[in-house]
């Protein structure tokens, strides 16, 4: 039978280069030789890898191969569905091309060294490793009197698993159990189990390991949404999104919040910025991590440590809305954090913080994208999270998520807008497409942005402004008329339209940020349609005519007022204490804060002073903001791009590198000179090709000849019969001796294969 070493190397061209495609951890780092790459195409890890990313029916495959001990391809197909199947044949090609499976020198298929491990004790709920009769004849007649009850036990055990309990003795399941171990039909396990053998099992099945092809649930049932209605909701929900993040970079640059010890972001800090964003804690922590995996916050150092915005939040505000929705979304597609679990505790018991750093997760980026490719394979469709883990359960049996895990995937994703009423849109599946080449997630994807702005309402410049001092945006304000409102008003609801109310408090931040009466009066008599109400304009010129009648300048900083009456008790006012304020003058105040700390404390108690220059001029303060530097451990990736590898240009290399060495080291070629007189059969001291010999051998439950060396440096031959090769550590028995042993793997200096014909001999005794 050949090797598993011998089936690539006598695959084409073609095959290695689709077998390194598709399992692209073969080829980094670069094997060497095809010797090589049979190791590693075997290794545990690289084995789990490959198997988690097929479907359910490739499975059913190799679990009738391992049923079977190996089969042609007609017989695979009789197994798993009864006959000519075009989803089992299709399987079969795929398990090939992954390496799987390979093919002996009679054309059946057998599974390559190490799946069977990974398979399971019960692949398709059979009992491979006990061995039983499969005698029809055994089986128990219609009248023998315990015909039903062992019937009952087999028909139990037939469809697995094969293990069961044995009923007490004397009652007719026990006495039934009892005479189906007599018949053989039975195996007597540990304790009171007992197990179904597969042959037998095989038989009451109809030589069936499976009751019938797996098939994909059907997501043409689940409910639609028409186009338009999935890019409006999409477009809604990512716009709130991005507000809330530009919302929470305004509030985190004047008052960033501490650091705790440990690294995360306190709980009351939380429930802050959950009032000042008015959403609960959930979509708070959810709003503050994606800001994180955006580059957009990250943790300022300088005393006292503060999460503050980055460097970056500047560019990205200068970006349009479906630029800085593209970044945040790409940035969620490819970070590791999970949101989703602040909030919750740790196997501590600690409770895990938002920013916690120990909130990352290395297959959160896999778990967005299985759970969104489920959505994306039905245009329109609107999967419940049942649907989406049954579509999981076909697509990846060995790795379906929680069912919690999915839930919360798909609520972050209506969060964000990458789903709109519950259907893909068009903008994330742009985003989930593998992109050829490198970018920034701002210019790298302008058809994502363009999808995404295609779903936007368009933009008004028109505000209806009413005698109450409330104003209506009939649709979505440009972004001046945005600018504008989040400056001078209080927005009360969004949706179709904007309703704002104008305050005396929201017209003095609008004064305090620079602007004269005037110009707020001409600024919205420019968006206004039908006039300025008469209201309004009162409002804003009352709010002028009291705003600035203090005035702070520099001592460190003075206070001043024509009317003596605006200063009496401030001096002596405890909330100004910390101000160190001393009267010089009825109308001169001065103090030993800064005329920034001075104007901004009085503002805090609703008095509304402004600073001067020297000669006397209004001089807009501006706002004191931090920035963080981004760090690397906060950097978030542009959208996932696919690296490409030139697989043809590997297996030349590897066709050079394996002549090379078959040049001067012939396949299994001759007996390893450290050993004197050992067998005559063929072997290696080449440590990838001892792997490799060892794993094969494991596979087809063959004995080698393995040279030991001993502590004291001698070597020592011994026939074994190996188990398991991982982790850097063979398991194997040893047939002369009827024992079992594990050796590390770099004590091993040769394998050779044990001929079948060749008579036991005396092995080495051991050194000690």
């Amino acid at each position: 039978m050949p090797t598993f070493t011998a089936f690539l190397r006598s695959s084409s061209d073609e095959q290695l280069a689709g077998l390194l495609t598709r399992r692209p951890d073969l080829a980094s780092p670069f094997p060497g030789n095809l010797t090589s790459l049979a190791v590693r195409a075997t290794g545990r890890a690289s084995l789990e890898r490959a198997l988690a990313g097929v479907d359910a029916v490739v499975v059913q495959v190799l679990e009738a191969v391992a049923a079977l001990g190996g089969a042609a391809r007609p017989a695979i197909q009789d197994a798993v569905a009864g006959g000519p199947h075009d989803e089992v044949a299709r399987a079969t090609d795929e398990a090939l091309a992954l390496a799987l499976l390979h093919p002996d020198d009679e054309g059946a298929l057998t599974l390559a060294p190490g799946v069977a491990e990974l398979l399971g004790a019960h692949p398709a709920g059979l009992a491979l490793e006990v061995t039983g009769p499969a005698d029809p004849t055994a089986l128990p007649s219609d009248d023998d009197p315990l015909a039903a009850p062992a019937r009952a036990v087999l028909d139990a055990l037939t469809w697995g698993p094969p293990v069961g309990l044995a009923p007490a003795p004397g009652s007719p399941a026990g006495d039934a159990v009892a005479m189906l171990v007599a018949r053989r039909l039975l195996v007597r396990g540990a304790g009171r189990h007992v197990l179904l053998p597969a042959s037998v099992a095989l038989v009451l099945r109809g030589g069936r390991t499976h009751r019938g092809v797996a098939t994909p649930p059907d997501l043409t049932q689940v409910p639609h949404r028409s186009a338009a209605t999935v890019a409006a909701e999409s477009a809604s929900a990512g716009e709130r999104c991005v507000r809330l993040v530009v919302r929470l970079l305004r509030a985190w640059e004047q008052d960033p919040p501490g650091v705790l010890r440990a690294g995360g972001l306190a709980v009351r800090e939380l429930r802050r910025t959950a009032q000042t964003l008015e959403v609960d804690e959930r979509e708070a922590a959810f709003v503050v991590e994606l800001a994180s995996a955006a580059g957009l916050l990250a943790v300022d150092d300088d005393e006292p440590a503060v999460f503050a915005p980055t460097t970056e939040t500047d560019a990205w505000s200068a970006l349009d809305l479906p630029q800085r929705w593209v970044t945040l979304a790409s940035a969620w597609l490819a970070t590791t954090r999970t949101p989703w679990l602040v909030g919750s505790r740790d196997e501590r018991g600690s409770l895990i913080a938002a920013l916690d750093p120990e909130l990352s997760r290395p297959w959160a980026p896999r778990l967005r994208r299985s759970v969104l490719g489920v959505l994306a394979r039905e245009p329109g469709g609107a999967p419940a999270a049942d649907d989406v883990v049954a579509a999981l359960e076909w697509s990846t049996p060995r790795t379906v998520p929680p069912r919690g895990a999915v839930d919360a995937v798909l609520a972050e994703a209506t969060t964000l807008g990458v789903l709109g009423a519950g259907a893909l849109s068009d903008a994330a599946r742009v985003l989930l497409e593998p992109a050829s080449h490198a970018a920034t997630p701002a210019d790298a994807r302008p058809d994502a942005a363009a999808a995404f702005a295609a779903g936007l309402s368009p933009e008004v410049g028109d505000l209806l402004l009413q005698g109450d001092l409330t104003g209506i945006v009939p649709g979505r304000p440009s972004p001046a008329l945005e600018s504008l409102l989040e400056r001078a008003a209080v927005v009360e609801s969004r949706g179709g339209a904007v309703t704002v109310r104008f305050t005396p408090d929201s017209v003095r931040r609008a004064l305090d940020d620079g602007l004269t009466a005037d110009e707020l009066v001409e600024r919205l008599t420019t968006f206004a349609r039908g006039g300025l109400p008469q209201a309004l304009d009162y409002l804003v010129r009352d709010a002028a005519r009291r705003h600035g009648r203090l005035r702070a300048g520099a001592a460190s900083s003075y206070l001043r007022a024509d009317d003596p009456a605006l200063l009496a008790g401030l001096a002596d006012d405890p909330r100004f204490a910390d101000l160190g304020l001393l009267q010089l003058a009825p109308t001169v105040l001065a103090a030993q804060a800064s005329t920034h700390e001075l104007v901004e404390a009085l503002r805090a108690h609703g008095l509304a002073p402004v600073a001067e220059t020297p000669d006397g001029q209004v001089l807009h303060l501006e706002r004191t903001v931090r920035r963080a530097r981004r760090r690397g451990a906060r950097r978030t990736a542009s959208p996932v791009v696919t690296r490409t590898t030139d697989a043809a240009a590997l297996v030349r290399r590897l066709r050079s590198s394996d002549q090379r060495r078959t040049a001067e080291v012939p396949d299994d070629g001759a007996p390893s000179s450290r050993t004197p007189g050992g067998p005559p059969a063929a072997g290696t001291d080449d440590p990838a090709a001892a792997l490799a010999l060892l794993r094969e051998a494991a596979a087809a439950r063959e004995n080698v000849w393995v040279e030991l060396v001993g502590p004291s440096g001698r070597p020592e031959r011994r026939l074994l019969r190996p188990l398991r090769v991982e982790g850097g550590r063979l398991r194997a028995a040893d047939p002369v001796r009827e024992s079992e042993l594990t050796v590390a793997v770099h004590r091993i200096g040769a394998v050779r294969r044990a001929a079948d014909d060749e008579p036991d001999q005396d092995q080495d005794q051991e050194v000690t």
